[in-house]
């Protein structure tokens, strides 16, 4: 059985991808640089995103549960101007992290608390919102560093654990899929698969225990095979489906990229 990683592990990745996100911000020729793979903002934008969603989900954590996110938190993203200076801006997202650290570390892995996904894979608490916040601070990193000029891949115990982070909080609903039933193959090669299963049930994952030949009556409408970092970024619109390999009926990605289901 592949074990997640520990909420210890979890909050150390925060700070870890996060100092990379401030390097890059720091070493960066201009913040008003274009983010490739999020050309609508700037390299500014970006900073003020990822400060932001960590006050955001502080704030989110420390009210405890909730049947929606505090209203003061939302107001206060929305009216969110970090300093524009780089020293400063630099400092406006480490004081950022360093709110969502502390808050997750004083609630501890089990607290419950609003979530905007399903809940059906991923627990609506502190450890849910910790594991979701490795990679969204991961995938960012990836952009400013793009951003930068300095592109590197994410760092292999983030992606170990991003893919099925990813199909268990992003894609998991009760909502019906309204195309035929069908099975996303994904392959990691560091060993690892999962299999999406949508039909009118919803959508869920489950772990592979071997790589399956994608044939017989159990073949997947689709297979995906790469790093579990390209799978990642293909996932999340990084990179295209020219980085991976795909089997079978390329075009159900589409499908599922246009899904909106209620979480």
């Amino acid at each position: 059985m592949q074990n997640t990683l520990e909420f210890s592990d979890l909050l150390r990745l925060i700070d870890e991808r996060s100092t990379a996100f401030r390097a890059a911000v720091a070493s960066a020729p201009d913040l008003d640089a274009r983010v490739p793979t999020c050309p609508e903002w700037t390299l500014f934008d970006l900073a003020q995103h990822l400060g932001g969603g960590d006050r955001f989900w502080a704030a989110i954590v420390g009210a405890g549960p909730a049947d929606a996110p505090p209203a003061d938190a939302a107001a206060e993203r929305a009216a969110l101007a970090p300093p524009r200076e780089r020293d400063a801006l630099v400092a406006w997202l480490d004081e950022s992290t360093q709110l969502l650290l502390g808050t997750l570390r004083e609630a501890g892995p089990d607290a419950g608390c609003w979530a905007w996904w399903s809940g059906l894979q991923t627990p609506r608490t502190s450890g849910g919102v910790a594991r979701h916040r490795v990679q969204e601070t991961a995938v960012h990193t990836y952009d400013a560093l793009l951003a930068a000029g300095a592109p590197q891949p994410l760092p292999v115990e983030v992606t170990l654990d991003g893919l099925e982070e990813f199909l268990f909080t992003c894609v998991a609903t009760a909502s019906a899929w309204p195309h035929k039933p069908t099975a996303f193959d994904f392959h990691a090669a560091e060993g690892r698969s999962w299999r999406l299963t949508v039909d009118g049930d919803g959508a869920r994952t489950a772990r592979l225990p071997t790589v399956t030949d994608g044939a017989g009556p159990d073949a997947p409408g689709v297979s995906a095979h790469a790093t579990a970092g390209e799978l990642i970024l293909f996932l999340y619109d990084r990179v295209t489906a020219d980085a991976i390999r795909i089997e079978g009926d390329a075009e159900l990605f589409d499908l599922l990229r246009a899904w909106e289901p209620e979480q």
